[in-house]
Protein backbone atom coordinates (compact mmCIF):
# COMPACT_ATOMS: atom_id res chain seq x y z
CA UNK A 1 0.00 0.00 0.00
CA UNK A 2 1.65 3.39 -0.96
CA UNK A 3 2.34 5.43 1.62
CA UNK A 4 1.89 9.74 0.82
CA UNK A 5 2.61 12.16 3.15
CA UNK A 6 0.44 15.10 3.30
CA UNK A 7 2.03 18.44 4.72
CA UNK A 8 0.59 21.85 5.43
CA UNK A 9 2.43 24.85 6.60
CA UNK A 10 2.40 28.26 8.59
CA UNK A 11 -1.21 29.27 8.85
CA UNK A 12 -2.77 26.51 7.33
CA UNK A 13 -4.32 25.33 10.40
CA UNK A 14 -6.68 28.72 10.36
CA UNK A 15 -8.59 27.68 7.36
CA UNK A 16 -12.32 28.23 7.52
CA UNK A 17 -12.18 31.32 9.29
CA UNK A 18 -9.34 32.39 7.03
CA UNK A 19 -10.27 35.21 4.00
CA UNK A 20 -13.03 33.05 2.74
CA UNK A 21 -13.23 34.70 -0.76
CA UNK A 22 -9.30 33.67 -1.37
CA UNK A 23 -9.23 30.20 0.59
CA UNK A 24 -12.71 29.06 0.65
CA UNK A 25 -14.65 28.11 3.43
CA UNK A 26 -13.09 24.55 4.02
CA UNK A 27 -11.33 23.72 7.16
CA UNK A 28 -7.97 21.89 7.44
CA UNK A 29 -9.93 18.32 8.76
CA UNK A 30 -12.34 19.00 5.50
CA UNK A 31 -8.83 19.17 3.28
CA UNK A 32 -7.58 16.35 4.83
CA UNK A 33 -10.74 14.39 4.99
CA UNK A 34 -10.77 15.44 0.61
CA UNK A 35 -7.25 14.37 0.05
CA UNK A 36 -7.81 10.88 2.18
CA UNK A 37 -10.76 9.96 1.12
CA UNK A 38 -9.02 9.79 -2.38
CA UNK A 39 -6.63 8.24 -0.89
CA UNK A 40 -8.17 5.36 0.48
CA UNK A 41 -9.87 5.16 -2.51
CA UNK A 42 -7.09 4.44 -4.58
CA UNK A 43 -5.31 2.03 -2.03
CA UNK A 44 -3.05 3.95 -0.51
CA UNK A 45 -2.20 5.36 2.95
CA UNK A 46 -2.47 9.06 3.97
CA UNK A 47 -0.52 10.57 7.02
CA UNK A 48 -1.30 14.12 6.96
CA UNK A 49 0.43 16.78 9.47
CA UNK A 50 0.60 20.63 9.81
CA UNK A 51 3.21 22.93 11.34
CA UNK A 52 3.60 26.54 11.75
CA UNK A 53 7.05 26.20 11.98
CA UNK A 54 9.50 25.93 9.01
CA UNK A 55 11.93 23.80 11.28
CA UNK A 56 9.14 21.36 12.22
CA UNK A 57 8.64 21.11 8.46
CA UNK A 58 11.87 20.51 7.74
CA UNK A 59 12.07 17.62 10.51
CA UNK A 60 9.47 16.00 9.20
CA UNK A 61 10.53 15.99 5.43
CA UNK A 62 13.92 14.24 6.65
CA UNK A 63 12.05 11.54 8.14
CA UNK A 64 10.34 11.03 5.20
CA UNK A 65 13.69 10.24 3.68
CA UNK A 66 13.92 6.78 5.95
CA UNK A 67 10.91 6.00 7.06
CA UNK A 68 8.49 4.36 4.29
CA UNK A 69 7.24 8.07 2.47
CA UNK A 70 6.16 7.09 -1.11
CA UNK A 71 5.32 10.46 -2.19
CA UNK A 72 4.85 13.65 -0.23
CA UNK A 73 1.66 16.38 -1.50
CA UNK A 74 2.99 19.80 0.16
CA UNK A 75 1.29 23.01 0.51
CA UNK A 76 4.07 24.93 2.34
CA UNK A 77 1.83 28.61 2.95
CA UNK A 78 3.97 31.34 2.47
CA UNK A 79 7.34 29.21 2.75
CA UNK A 80 6.61 28.19 -0.67
CA UNK A 81 7.78 31.45 -1.79
CA UNK A 82 11.03 32.01 0.08
CA UNK A 83 12.17 29.13 1.99
CA UNK A 84 15.36 27.52 0.31
CA UNK A 85 15.73 25.34 3.28
CA UNK A 86 12.57 23.45 2.43
CA UNK A 87 12.90 23.60 -1.20
CA UNK A 88 16.47 21.61 0.11
CA UNK A 89 14.68 19.18 2.13
CA UNK A 90 12.50 18.59 -0.69
CA UNK A 91 15.15 17.99 -3.31
CA UNK A 92 17.27 15.52 -1.10
CA UNK A 93 13.30 13.49 -1.48
CA UNK A 94 13.80 10.52 -3.82
CA UNK A 95 9.64 10.28 -4.21
CA UNK A 96 7.58 11.94 -6.12
CA UNK A 97 6.35 15.44 -4.88
CA UNK A 98 3.05 16.98 -6.01
CA UNK A 99 2.96 20.86 -4.84
CA UNK A 100 -0.74 22.10 -3.99
CA UNK A 101 -2.43 25.36 -3.37
CA UNK A 102 -5.67 26.40 -2.32
CA UNK A 103 -5.62 29.80 -4.53
CA UNK A 104 -4.14 30.38 -7.83
CA UNK A 105 -0.76 31.76 -7.15
CA UNK A 106 -0.39 33.63 -10.06
CA UNK A 107 -3.12 35.42 -9.68
CA UNK A 108 -2.20 36.95 -6.51
CA UNK A 109 0.59 39.16 -5.67
CA UNK A 110 3.33 39.55 -7.18
CA UNK A 111 5.62 37.59 -4.43
CA UNK A 112 3.60 34.48 -4.56
CA UNK A 113 4.41 34.22 -8.44
CA UNK A 114 7.23 32.75 -7.70
CA UNK A 115 7.54 29.37 -5.75
CA UNK A 116 11.09 27.95 -4.83
CA UNK A 117 9.70 24.57 -3.87
CA UNK A 118 8.07 24.10 -6.99
CA UNK A 119 11.45 23.80 -8.39
CA UNK A 120 11.93 20.54 -7.33
CA UNK A 121 8.71 19.19 -7.32
CA UNK A 122 7.10 17.07 -9.99
CA UNK A 123 3.95 19.46 -10.18
CA UNK A 124 1.78 22.26 -9.05
CA UNK A 125 -1.70 21.91 -8.32
CA UNK A 126 -2.94 25.48 -7.59
CA UNK A 127 -6.74 27.15 -7.50
CA UNK A 128 -8.67 24.88 -7.34
CA UNK A 129 -9.31 25.37 -4.00
CA UNK A 130 -10.03 21.96 -1.63
CA UNK A 131 -10.63 20.07 -5.02
CA UNK A 132 -6.81 20.59 -5.63
CA UNK A 133 -6.34 18.29 -2.90
CA UNK A 134 -7.64 14.55 -4.08
CA UNK A 135 -6.01 16.12 -7.60
CA UNK A 136 -2.63 16.37 -6.29
CA UNK A 137 -3.09 12.62 -4.34
CA UNK A 138 -4.00 11.56 -7.52
CA UNK A 139 -1.21 13.01 -9.28
CA UNK A 140 1.12 11.31 -6.73
CA UNK A 141 0.22 8.00 -7.23
CA UNK A 142 0.08 8.05 -10.95
CA UNK A 143 3.96 9.38 -10.69
CA UNK A 144 4.05 6.37 -8.49
CA UNK A 145 2.43 3.93 -10.88
CA UNK A 146 5.08 5.28 -13.76
CA UNK A 147 8.08 5.11 -11.98
CA UNK A 148 7.23 1.19 -10.70
CA UNK A 149 6.24 0.73 -14.48
CA UNK A 150 9.81 1.98 -15.40
CA UNK A 151 11.57 -0.01 -13.41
Amino acid sequence: MPRILLLHGPNLSQLGSRDPTIYGDATLADVVAAARAEAIGAGAQLDDEQHEGEADLLRRLHLARTDGTDAVVINAGALTHYSFALRDALEMLDVPIVEVHLSNIHAREEFRHTSVTGAVADGIIAGFGIDGYPLAVRAALALLDRRAAAT
